[in-house]
């Protein structure tokens, strides 16, 4: 493995009540990578992406996170160092976003009583939420955000703690064409702004994918159809393969976009 992986799986199995979710998965993330983890419902996306972020156990074969191999390692610990961006984020508090941002350096969903954050601190959730572009937004309740907003913010949050990694899971789910292209905007914006920081995003849309994004693994049934750099990886005939439908892929301006393949006409 090379020394400087921020993830290195091997030949990973997850098995689960005696169902096969994961079968020998290989995928090595380097600082400044940006992966998407692409596959039809039920090939193991989000499954595999618990693996990446700590949050599970593989059944066979080694994972490693942050250079620590679970198993040998405080998972809960571990976590605390891996940006884990997920829509379905729990909180039922009218938490303001910058109050959301915060959690992110305590790693829970509702703010810790009796906790303050230091001032500097303070001036990091405020540039983040710049960054997200949600300046206007950062005295807004949870409540009252639209779901893009809230993507946008847990983004922020992830960022709090200064993570070498950032995983995010589905996170144009729900979002309107605008949510969308204002969330795939900003995390172009972050990967030229933290030019080191690797990403993870799992999606069964490839028009969801920002510009920057480098590299990506194609899941079916829960093995590796292919993997490696997208201009390897992102054809027609593998996509096909892969959502087991005949795709037409083109790429324009960093872009995807995708519509059915028709049969030549005699």
């Amino acid at each position: 493995m090379n020394a400087t992986a921020v993830l290195h799986a091997r030949e990973v199995d997850l098995v689960r009540d005696g169902v096969a979710i994961l079968q020998e998965i290989s995928l090595t993330v380097r600082p400044g990578e940006h992966w998407a983890l692409l596959g039809a419902n039920g090939a193991g996306k989000s499954s595999l992406l618990s693996l990446l972020g700590a949050l599970a156990h593989p059944t066979r074969g080694t994972v490693r996170v942050l250079g620590h191999e679970l198993g040998r390692v405080d998972l809960r610990e571990l976590r605390s160092y891996v940006g884990h961006v997920d829509p379905r984020h729990a909180l039922r508090s009218p938490l303001k976003v910058r109050d959301v941002v915060l959690t992110g350096l305590t790693n829970t969903i509702e703010r810790v009583p009796r906790w303050t954050p230091e001032p500097e601190q303070v001036a990091t959730a405020d540039r983040l939420i710049d960054l997200l572009g949600l300046a206007d937004r950062r005295d807004a309740r949870w409540p009252t955000l639209s779901q893009g907003e809230r993507g946008r913010t847990l983004i922020a949050r992830a960022l709090m703690p200064s993570p070498r990694l950032l995983l995010l899971d589905e996170p144009a789910t729900g979002l309107d064409v605008a949510g969308r292209e204002q969330l795939i905007e900003r995390l172009d914006t972050l990967q030229h702004t933290y030019p080191e920081l690797a990403s993870v995003l799992v999606t069964h849309h490839l028009e969801e994918l920002p510009p920057g994004t480098t590299h990506a693994l194609l899941l079916r049934d829960g093995r590796c159809l292919a993997s490696g750099p997208v201009g390897e990886v992102l054809t027609s005939d593998q996509v096909s393969k892969c959502f087991d439908h005949p795709i037409h892929l083109t790429r324009a301006d960093g872009r995807w976009s995708v519509r059915t393949r028709r049969p030549s006409r005699p």
